[in-house]
């Protein structure tokens, strides 16, 4: 699958080194620094969460970190939003059910 090479509100993206990571149990590759949904894409994962009410899937949609359908858990963290957050190596990233309340 092609890459996402100019975001919006992020830029353009240096390409970093390629490095692992792992969603779902699964390792994946992609590169140090692009975003999380980026790397998702170009391996083919288009869903990140499921509505909790209706189980419907969601993924990247406004891609600019405004709205919650990328938001996923990583590294143990629910909610963060995949389209702007940083890839790094080594990251667990996993599919969200649900948007979870934000901690107080």
């Amino acid at each position: 699958m092609s890459r996402i090479e100019s975001h919006p509100i992020l830029g353009e993206t240096e390409k970093g080194k390629e490095i692992t990571f792992t969603y779902n149990g699964t390792s994946l590759t992609g590169y140090e620094g692009e975003p999380i949904a980026v790397a998702l894409k170009a391996n083919g994962v288009m869903i990140h969460r499921y509505t909790k009410k209706e189980h419907k899937p969601r993924g990247l949609f406004c891609a600019i970190g405004r709205c919650t359908d990328c938001v996923m858990i990583v590294d143990g963290k629910p909610n963060i939003r995949t389209c702007v957050t940083p890839l790094e190596p080594g990251m667990v990233v996993q599919t969200q059910y649900g948007v979870e309340a934000k901690e107080a």
